[in-house]
């Protein structure tokens, strides 16, 4: 009793919120200060992809497909954001680890410059290019014509989904989970209360339909923005920007693409893949595609919770390697890859017995329902597997080497997942089933690939 009193006071300091010397921390304690908020962080990320699908439900199944459509488009945007947050978590952390403080300020000011930089111009291109985009997956003409403005909202809004990434990174490397997740409780707070007032409106006021949700999700991740940014310049926090910061440097810049391209590369690959698979499914039908995004969005759902938990060994590397402890920095992998195994094995067994109940929640159609609880039993197989690679994946990137995931990305997700997906679900005619066969073995043999290149232990050794 004792004990478990003692676990929910740890739980309650890590919502809380408070600095850490995560170099000296005993380990299991860091684990959990560090990953209580981001795992809340990532629910929270999470929420937004299903309070949309929840609602846009009931606009029909045209509505579902734009949204998946779209999403699956959107993630290459992910993959920037994601990309230049893997770099700030590594070279924010290292700095802490190394106590420089006053470099870990300026390398967030640069980068926010790159990201603000490199959002603009993926906006400006996919907004003005969104109907030919939706084209060029496969979307009919009735779905663009219902989804065209929704798309051009949320490619138009990439700026706040990009600065909420990278400015959560480098919270996240800093030691300060906490301001990660209050960001994205109020950019979700925002979002829950708006979809519904935006999309089917209120009194006399009428809403936008699909436009509202895409107008809802705009504007409570720029909220969420606005509040990193105010903790980034109070100059309260170990992690601030301050005047002596405000000082473009290119030499930075240049580190920060150097490590945040690896970043971006492994998440485009995946992002790639993604659309590929995508479009493969489109092939089969409306409620296929319906029924393959709620699966999906359910999926993110209870991995995003696990990349939470990973991220917890990216921060603990980062800063070790900074202070000079590998070996501590190699333990804390281990450690939460034996808690985020036995995770990802309770959600297996949950999705196994309970998939079709929750695939009902976001849908009325029997067939669309079918489809979702089928690709929820048969994908989340290979979770066990995927927990451990999800570690490992992330201590990479804590330590700076994104190369190895993005090489391990194109060799199992492009070169044996796409064709394997193509081959069962087109040459065998297993449809869809196969689809998810694919992604089911692909994502278990990379998680075996990931464990057996970290054993090799070149990551210790990578400067950034």
């Amino acid at each position: 009793m004792k004990s478990f009193v003692s676990f929910l006071q740890l739980v309650w300091s890590a919502v809380k919120g408070k600095e850490q010397d995560y170099t000296t921390l005993g380990i299991k304690q860091s684990i959990i200060l560090l990953a209580i908020p981001m795992i809340l962080e990532m629910v929270m990320e999470s929420l937004f992809a299903i309070v949309d699908i929840f609602f846009v439900g009931r606009l029909g199944s045209k509505a579902l497909a734009t949204v998946g459509l779209t999403e699956s488009v959107l993630t290459i945007i992910y993959s920037v954001g994601m990309g230049i947050s893997i770099a700030a978590t590594a070279m924010v952390s290292r700095r802490i680890g190394e106590k420089n403080t006053k470099e870990a300020g300026s390398i967030t000011f640069q980068l926010v410059i790159t990201g603000s930089v490199l959002a603009l111009l993926i906006g400006v291109i996919a907004t003005v290019y969104a109907g030919e985009i939706l084209a060029l997956m496969g979307a009919a003409p009735d779905v663009i014509t219902t989804g065209l403005n929704y798309a051009r909202i949320i490619f138009a809004g990439n700026l706040a989904i990009i600065l909420l990434f990278l400015i959560n990174g480098a919270f996240r490397g800093a030691g300060q989970p906490h301001l990660a997740m209050r960001a994205l409780w109020i950019a979700n707070g925002a979002n829950i209360i708006l979809d519904p007032l935006l999309i089917f409106g209120i009194g006399s006021f009428a809403g936008f339909g699909l436009d509202g949700a895409a107008w809802a999700t705009t504007i409570g991740r720029s909220l969420g923005v606005i509040y990193q940014l105010y903790h980034l310049l109070n100059g309260k926090n170990i992690l601030k920007i301050t005047r002596e910061n405000l000082v473009v440097s290119l030499s930075v810049i240049q580190r920060i693409l150097k490590v945040s391209s690896g970043g971006m590369g492994q998440y485009l690959a995946d992002s790639a893949s993604w659309i590929f698979l995508t479009r493969l499914i489109a092939e089969f039908g409306s409620n296929t595609l319906a029924g393959y995004t709620i699966a999906f969005r359910i999926i993110i759902f209870s991995l995003l919770p696990s990349w939470g938990l990973s991220s917890a060994a990216a921060t603990l590397v980062g800063q070790n390697l900074g202070a000079k402890k590998a070996m501590r920095a190699e333990l804390a992998v281990w450690l939460t890859a034996k808690y985020n195994v036995v995770f990802m094995a309770t959600v297996t067994l949950i999705f196994i017995l309970f998939g079709e109940h929750l695939s009902a929640i976001f849908a009325d159609d029997p067939g669309v329902i079918s489809v979702s609880s089928e690709a929820l039993r048969i994908i989340t197989l290979g979770y066990v597997f995927f927990g451990l690679g999800m570690v490992m994946v992330q201590a990479f990137n804590g330590a700076g080497d994104t190369r190895t995931p993005t090489l391990i990305n194109i060799v199992v997700l492009w070169l044996i997942e796409i064709p394997l997906a193509y081959m069962l679900a087109v040459y065998f005619d297993l449809k869809a089933t196969g689809v998810f066969i694919s992604i089911a073995f692909c994502h278990s043999f990379h998680a075996l690939v990931s464990w057996w290149l970290f054993r090799q232990g070149t990551w210790k050794k990578i400067k950034v």
